[in-house]
């Protein structure tokens, strides 16, 4: 019966950390959350998911970087939430009146604008459910950008969440006034052929 009381332990940030050295040390490279002290183990995303989170992390950058707006980071940055679960969003944004400088460690802090790409594998309804759950913690704008279907899904407190195709444009008047991306812009190129 010892496995049945390991299996119902409730694990922490710390045990999260022991994994991920072993990890490392084994050369294997997964994205790790903890989620009510249980750890998720994610793989790697499909390759136009990654593309379309560098895209999305270039245009913010580009708005933000010469503003000194703030601090824009990919799904390999952790925050620590209040709740006490270790999250990281594909894309997040942290505003530089929050973070001056940026840790040596997991942020101890809730983002103000966070991203979540689905992937060909992923299912729609727990990416709403972290989106939602960011929202409850603090986070002011949350977005759901699905390439399979071409949608971008804009979710805010108190807010019916807004759908967004290939003709609107994305702004974030709250976090980044004057910031706008057609969504159109989101999806990567397809590049013609060269004989």
């Amino acid at each position: 019966m010892p496995n049945a009381q390991f299996l119902s332990m409730s694990l922490t940030i710390a045990d999260l950390e022991k994994v991920q050295t072993s990890f490392t040390d084994a050369h294997l490279d997964y994205k790790m959350e903890l989620v009510d002290g249980k750890i998720i183990v994610m793989g790697l995303s499909d390759y136009l998911s990654g593309e379309v989170i560098a895209r999305l992390v270039a245009f913010l950058n580009m708005w933000v970087l010469p503003r000194k707006l703030g601090r824009v980071v990919g799904s390999s940055a952790g925050f620590r939430l209040p709740d006490g679960n270790l999250r990281g969003p594909d894309v997040s944004f942290v505003p530089a009146a929050k973070m001056r400088q940026a840790p040596r460690s997991f942020a101890k802090i809730v983002p103000d604008l966070m991203v979540e790409v689905r992937s060909s594998t992923d299912n729609i309804r727990p990416l709403t459910e972290k989106i939602k759950r960011f929202l409850e913690l603090g986070t002011q704008v949350g977005i759901l950008v699905d390439p399979k279907n071409l949608k971008v899904t804009v979710y805010r407190p108190s807010r019916e969440p807004m759908v967004l195709s290939n003709e609107d444009t994305l702004t974030l008047p709250e976090l980044l006034p004057g910031w706008e991306l057609s969504v159109a812009e989101i999806w990567p190129p397809v590049f013609e052929e060269h004989e």
